[in-house]
Protein backbone atom coordinates (compact mmCIF):
# COMPACT_ATOMS: atom_id res chain seq x y z
CA UNK A 1 0.00 0.00 0.00
CA UNK A 2 1.42 3.11 -1.12
CA UNK A 3 -0.88 5.57 0.93
CA UNK A 4 -0.31 6.17 4.46
CA UNK A 5 -2.85 5.83 6.48
CA UNK A 6 -2.80 6.57 10.03
CA UNK A 7 -5.34 4.30 12.49
CA UNK A 8 -5.91 6.17 15.78
CA UNK A 9 -7.47 4.14 18.73
CA UNK A 10 -7.34 4.48 22.08
CA UNK A 11 -9.92 4.32 24.83
CA UNK A 12 -13.06 6.47 25.33
CA UNK A 13 -12.47 9.79 26.43
CA UNK A 14 -8.65 9.36 26.18
CA UNK A 15 -7.82 12.20 23.52
CA UNK A 16 -8.22 11.00 19.74
CA UNK A 17 -10.21 13.68 18.80
CA UNK A 18 -8.08 16.35 20.25
CA UNK A 19 -4.89 14.38 18.44
CA UNK A 20 -6.69 14.44 15.24
CA UNK A 21 -8.14 17.73 15.14
CA UNK A 22 -4.31 18.63 15.93
CA UNK A 23 -3.20 16.84 12.72
CA UNK A 24 -5.89 18.07 10.84
CA UNK A 25 -5.39 22.09 11.64
CA UNK A 26 -1.54 21.63 11.84
CA UNK A 27 -0.72 19.30 8.78
CA UNK A 28 -3.82 19.62 7.19
CA UNK A 29 -4.56 16.11 6.72
CA UNK A 30 -7.88 14.61 6.13
CA UNK A 31 -9.92 13.07 9.01
CA UNK A 32 -12.11 10.12 8.32
CA UNK A 33 -14.06 9.27 11.66
CA UNK A 34 -15.56 6.23 12.48
CA UNK A 35 -17.88 7.58 15.00
CA UNK A 36 -19.45 9.85 12.57
CA UNK A 37 -20.45 7.22 9.80
CA UNK A 38 -21.33 4.41 12.58
CA UNK A 39 -24.25 7.53 13.32
CA UNK A 40 -24.72 7.66 10.22
CA UNK A 41 -25.18 3.88 9.58
CA UNK A 42 -28.12 4.19 12.04
CA UNK A 43 -30.33 5.45 9.94
CA UNK A 44 -33.16 4.02 7.42
CA UNK A 45 -33.40 0.50 7.11
CA UNK A 46 -30.72 0.03 10.32
CA UNK A 47 -33.21 2.01 12.24
CA UNK A 48 -35.94 0.26 11.42
CA UNK A 49 -34.36 -3.06 12.42
CA UNK A 50 -33.31 -1.28 15.93
CA UNK A 51 -36.93 -0.33 16.76
CA UNK A 52 -37.77 -4.08 15.77
CA UNK A 53 -35.44 -4.98 18.07
CA UNK A 54 -36.07 -2.63 20.77
CA UNK A 55 -38.93 -0.84 20.46
CA UNK A 56 -40.15 2.59 21.24
CA UNK A 57 -37.44 2.17 23.94
CA UNK A 58 -34.57 3.89 22.01
CA UNK A 59 -36.42 6.62 20.61
CA UNK A 60 -37.15 10.39 21.85
CA UNK A 61 -40.72 11.18 21.24
CA UNK A 62 -40.26 12.96 17.81
CA UNK A 63 -39.84 8.94 17.20
CA UNK A 64 -35.62 10.02 16.45
CA UNK A 65 -32.81 7.51 17.81
CA UNK A 66 -32.05 8.60 21.57
CA UNK A 67 -28.27 7.17 21.31
CA UNK A 68 -28.63 7.93 25.68
CA UNK A 69 -31.33 4.87 25.81
CA UNK A 70 -29.08 2.62 22.96
CA UNK A 71 -25.70 3.08 24.85
CA UNK A 72 -27.71 2.21 28.47
CA UNK A 73 -28.99 -0.93 26.64
CA UNK A 74 -25.77 -1.89 24.79
CA UNK A 75 -23.34 -1.33 27.39
CA UNK A 76 -25.39 -3.46 30.12
CA UNK A 77 -25.46 -6.56 27.77
CA UNK A 78 -22.48 -7.84 25.69
CA UNK A 79 -24.44 -9.75 22.98
CA UNK A 80 -26.59 -6.69 22.35
CA UNK A 81 -23.15 -5.00 22.34
CA UNK A 82 -21.91 -7.33 19.47
CA UNK A 83 -25.30 -7.47 17.71
CA UNK A 84 -25.48 -3.46 17.42
CA UNK A 85 -21.75 -3.93 16.24
CA UNK A 86 -22.41 -6.29 13.67
CA UNK A 87 -25.18 -4.23 12.04
CA UNK A 88 -22.90 -0.72 12.20
CA UNK A 89 -19.39 -2.22 11.39
CA UNK A 90 -19.34 -3.22 7.61
CA UNK A 91 -21.18 0.11 6.57
CA UNK A 92 -18.75 2.12 8.53
CA UNK A 93 -15.65 0.23 6.95
CA UNK A 94 -17.28 0.36 3.45
CA UNK A 95 -17.07 4.73 4.15
CA UNK A 96 -13.61 4.31 5.49
CA UNK A 97 -12.26 2.79 2.50
CA UNK A 98 -13.83 4.66 -0.02
CA UNK A 99 -13.52 7.62 1.59
CA UNK A 100 -9.53 6.67 1.47
CA UNK A 101 -9.34 5.19 -1.99
CA UNK A 102 -10.61 8.91 -2.76
CA UNK A 103 -7.86 11.07 -1.34
CA UNK A 104 -4.89 8.56 -2.25
CA UNK A 105 -2.34 9.15 -2.43
CA UNK A 106 -2.76 11.36 0.19
CA UNK A 107 -2.17 10.41 3.80
CA UNK A 108 -4.95 10.35 5.94
CA UNK A 109 -6.40 9.97 9.28
CA UNK A 110 -8.62 7.22 10.43
CA UNK A 111 -10.12 7.81 14.06
CA UNK A 112 -11.35 4.31 14.84
CA UNK A 113 -12.08 3.80 18.30
CA UNK A 114 -12.59 0.02 18.12
CA UNK A 115 -9.71 -0.85 15.72
CA UNK A 116 -8.19 -3.88 17.30
CA UNK A 117 -11.82 -5.53 18.51
CA UNK A 118 -13.37 -4.99 15.06
CA UNK A 119 -10.39 -6.63 12.97
CA UNK A 120 -9.77 -3.41 10.49
CA UNK A 121 -5.90 -2.97 11.09
CA UNK A 122 -5.62 -3.83 7.48
CA UNK A 123 -7.23 -0.96 6.67
CA UNK A 124 -4.34 1.10 7.99
CA UNK A 125 -0.65 1.10 7.94
CA UNK A 126 0.01 1.99 11.03
CA UNK A 127 -2.07 2.35 14.33
CA UNK A 128 -1.64 4.78 16.83
CA UNK A 129 -3.09 4.33 20.67
CA UNK A 130 -4.18 7.14 22.32
CA UNK A 131 -3.70 6.15 25.96
CA UNK A 132 -3.49 8.38 29.62
CA UNK A 133 -3.76 7.96 33.10
CA UNK A 134 -6.93 5.82 33.97
CA UNK A 135 -8.37 8.46 36.83
CA UNK A 136 -8.36 11.33 34.21
CA UNK A 137 -10.18 9.16 31.34
CA UNK A 138 -13.00 8.18 34.40
CA UNK A 139 -13.33 12.17 34.96
CA UNK A 140 -12.74 13.32 31.48
CA UNK A 141 -15.51 10.54 30.19
CA UNK A 142 -18.10 12.03 33.62
CA UNK A 143 -17.65 15.46 32.58
CA UNK A 144 -17.72 15.09 29.02
CA UNK A 145 -20.91 12.68 28.87
CA UNK A 146 -22.60 14.15 32.04
CA UNK A 147 -22.31 10.36 33.86
CA UNK A 148 -22.10 9.07 37.24
CA UNK A 149 -19.10 7.62 37.70
CA UNK A 150 -20.75 4.09 38.08
CA UNK A 151 -21.64 4.86 34.25
CA UNK A 152 -18.55 6.08 33.71
CA UNK A 153 -17.31 3.11 34.54
CA UNK A 154 -19.53 0.74 32.37
CA UNK A 155 -18.85 2.45 29.51
CA UNK A 156 -14.73 2.37 30.11
CA UNK A 157 -15.09 -1.40 31.50
CA UNK A 158 -16.77 -2.36 27.94
CA UNK A 159 -14.14 -1.68 25.61
CA UNK A 160 -10.75 -3.51 25.31
CA UNK A 161 -8.48 -2.11 28.31
CA UNK A 162 -6.27 0.17 27.92
CA UNK A 163 -2.77 -1.85 28.27
CA UNK A 164 -4.13 -4.09 25.47
CA UNK A 165 -4.51 -1.35 23.20
CA UNK A 166 -0.85 -0.47 24.31
CA UNK A 167 0.44 -3.80 23.26
CA UNK A 168 -0.75 -3.96 19.86
CA UNK A 169 -0.12 -0.80 18.36
CA UNK A 170 3.03 0.70 16.59
CA UNK A 171 2.83 3.95 18.21
CA UNK A 172 1.43 4.98 21.87
CA UNK A 173 0.61 8.54 22.60
CA UNK A 174 -0.21 9.17 26.44
CA UNK A 175 -2.16 12.23 27.06
CA UNK A 176 -1.81 13.71 30.27
CA UNK A 177 -2.62 17.18 31.30
CA UNK A 178 0.05 18.50 29.37
CA UNK A 179 -1.07 19.68 25.83
CA UNK A 180 2.33 20.92 24.82
CA UNK A 181 4.05 17.47 25.87
CA UNK A 182 0.98 15.41 24.02
CA UNK A 183 2.08 17.87 20.45
CA UNK A 184 5.37 16.74 21.16
CA UNK A 185 4.32 13.23 20.77
CA UNK A 186 2.24 13.56 17.96
CA UNK A 187 5.12 15.54 15.95
CA UNK A 188 7.71 12.54 16.63
CA UNK A 189 5.16 10.00 15.58
CA UNK A 190 3.83 11.53 12.07
CA UNK A 191 7.65 11.99 11.07
CA UNK A 192 9.27 9.43 12.15
CA UNK A 193 6.78 6.12 11.52
CA UNK A 194 6.82 7.70 8.00
CA UNK A 195 10.13 6.61 8.24
CA UNK A 196 9.48 3.00 9.15
CA UNK A 197 10.58 3.46 12.80
CA UNK A 198 7.48 2.24 15.14
CA UNK A 199 7.60 2.85 18.62
CA UNK A 200 6.38 3.28 22.40
CA UNK A 201 6.70 7.65 23.46
CA UNK A 202 6.20 6.49 26.71
CA UNK A 203 3.97 4.34 28.83
CA UNK A 204 1.04 5.92 30.83
CA UNK A 205 1.85 2.87 33.52
CA UNK A 206 5.29 4.09 33.99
Amino acid sequence: MNQRIIGITGGIATGKTTVSNYLHDTYGLPILDADIYARQALTGDRLAKLSDRYGKLILDEQGNLDRRKLGAIVFESVSERKWLEALIHPYVQECLINEANRLAPSTVVMVIPLLFESKMEDLVTETWAIACDPQQQLKRLMNRNHLLESEAKQRISSQMSQSEKIELADVVIVNSDNTEELFFQVDNALFNSQLGVHFRICDPAA
